[in-house]
């Protein structure tokens, strides 16, 4: 079977559906294509009737190509999507295998396709199926229907760059075996609970807390009287320096031990490793980074990546806010210590429209780093639907600003809810100028679990979207370009 000779055929038979032609794929005895109706999506599969059953759907048995070709449309679910795979391996996500990488995560799970188009011809590898812990809970998603949707969306744009799979900011271990099942091949652990921040205590606890850590004789014997020369300035290592610093992240460390002894032990395929910490108060120190390093180092973790907090604000949906200067300066430093132990991705979170830092992340790192975005692509989604449906974003607004408060206490914001115009009193052509607003932005971005667990604007986002996926799509991908044409 020829692939034009498929699109014709298939076209023409099932006239109620519009057919992805970059999806059509043939093998010598079948061929897959993904397809929609006026609700739904599918994959069609055309071939022996005894293949045809291994996926579960429903014969189409008025349409036979060939004589002795059955046709199956086949919904598009997880067990599919693993049916799938084997018969074309290339869609299995894998560990990177280039230095620069970038994250695009998919709250929504519809925009994979759009997603990949924006990597061609860029040299930069794609982590598709990228979603937190924090996220999935939100959305009332697992593990298998982010990867799902991911897969099905990369299927459908008939691309063939290898990608990545990104189980984002774990905490426990139970989500790092259900991610991991999924097939996810990136993991980044968020030891954020364990982390004490020494400002909280008196010097007396701090004494206290170093005292009673068990490898406190260790500690001094590896790292008193170290001198470390970055940034211009020597740095050497005394008990106010050492002291603090292990109170801070010793626990977080072991923390970061068991669970990548766990996935050792668990995952028998490659994978990348990513340790997060950047969600705390103040940012990295250099000492600080130094000690994290050398001792995930020293306990023989294999880390590919580094998520450290850096100088600024680094605030949802918007620009940095902070000294370009002090950034650039720091992050030299911080890739001083990366090269001490290895050249290590340092990895860079909430980057989503951080377009001054770009360059010098991009350029300073030499093209070595790993930067993650997700909310990015669910504005774009509400820009749709800003433009498509007025009365469904005064909605969606209106219960995101009834949502924030609750919704923010998890992110780091200064938005100021007071600088907004009723929505109410915007013209309808005006509403898509919400979208650009820092405030209304930040708003949007952290109350997408708010709207999309009310069963009525959930639905009727999805269906909006699903009839404007032309449009939808062009956004989410120029989005995507953007980022990364700010990296080159």
């Amino acid at each position: 079977m020829e692939k034009e000779e498929i699109i014709k055929r298939i076209g023409t038979s099932l006239n109620d559906h519009i057919i992805y032609s970059d999806s059509v794929k043939v093998t010598k005895d079948a061929a897959f294509l993904i397809g929609k109706n006026s609700n739904k999506k599918y994959l069609f599969f055309i071939g022996d009737k005894k293949v045809c059953s291994q996926f579960k759907g429903d014969f189409l048995n008025d349409y036979i190509i060939e004589g002795s070709k059955y046709v199956k449309r086949v919904t598009l679910t997880y067990d599919n999507m693993l049916k799938l795979r084997i018969f074309f391996p290339y869609i299995n996500p894998i560990k990177c295998n280039k230095k620069s990488s970038f994250g695009t995560g998919d709250r929504l799970g519809l925009v994979t396709a759009a997603h990949i188009r924006a990597f061609e011809k860029k040299d930069i590898f794609p982590v598709l199926a990228q979603q937190s812990v924090r996220e999935l809970n939100r959305t009332k998603r697992s593990w298998q229907d982010a990867m799902a949707s991911a897969i099905w969306g990369y299927f459908e744009s008939g691309s063939h760059i290898s990608f990545g799979a990104d189980a984002d900011h774990i905490k426990e271990e139970v989500d790092l075996k259900e991610a991991a099942d999924a097939g996810f091949t990136m993991f980044t652990i968020d030891p954020s609970d364990h982390i004490l921040e020494p400002s909280s205590l008196s010097r007396q606890d701090i004494e206290k807390k170093y005292h009673d850590l068990k490898n406190r004789i260790q500690l001094e014997k590896k790292y008193m009287g170290k001198s470390l020369k970055l940034d211009g300035s020597e740095y050497k290592i005394d008990r106010e320096i050492l002291i603090p610093v292990a109170v801070k992240y010793g626990k977080a460390l072991d923390r970061v031990k068991v669970l990548y002894s766990f996935l050792k032990s668990y995952v028998k395929r490659p994978f990348d490793f990513e340790v997060s910490i950047d969600e705390v108060e103040e940012p990295a120190t250099l000492p600080e980074h130094y000690f994290i390093a050398s001792e995930l180092n020293d306990a023989g973790i294999e880390f590919d990546n580094l998520a450290l907090r850096y100088p600024g604000r680094w605030e949802k949906a918007i620009d940095y806010m902070g000294e370009l200067e002090d950034f650039e300066r720091q992050l030299k430093a911080h890739i001083q210590i990366a090269k001490m132990f290895g050249g290590y991705k340092l990895s860079l979170h909430s980057g989503s429209d951080k377009y001054s830092t770009y360059k010098a992340f991009s350029g300073l790192n030499k093209g070595n780093y790993h930067i993650k975005t997700a909310g990015t692509s669910y504005l774009e989604a509400l820009r749709t639907i800003s433009e498509t449906d007025y009365e469904l974003f005064r909605n969606i607004f209106s219960l995101s600003l009834k949502s924030f408060e609750k919704d923010r206490n998890s992110y780091h914001l200064t938005t100021d809810v007071s600088k907004l115009k009723d929505i109410n009193e915007v013209d309808d052509n005006n509403l898509i100028d919400y979208i650009d607003k820092a405030e209304s932005r930040q708003i949007l971005h952290v109350t997408f679990g708010s709207i999309l667990t009310d069963g009525v604007l959930k639905e009727r986002l999805y269906s909006k979207l699903f009839n404007n996926e032309v449009l939808h799509y062009k956004y989410v991908k120029d989005n995507i370009e953007r980022h990364l044409n700010y990296l080159a």
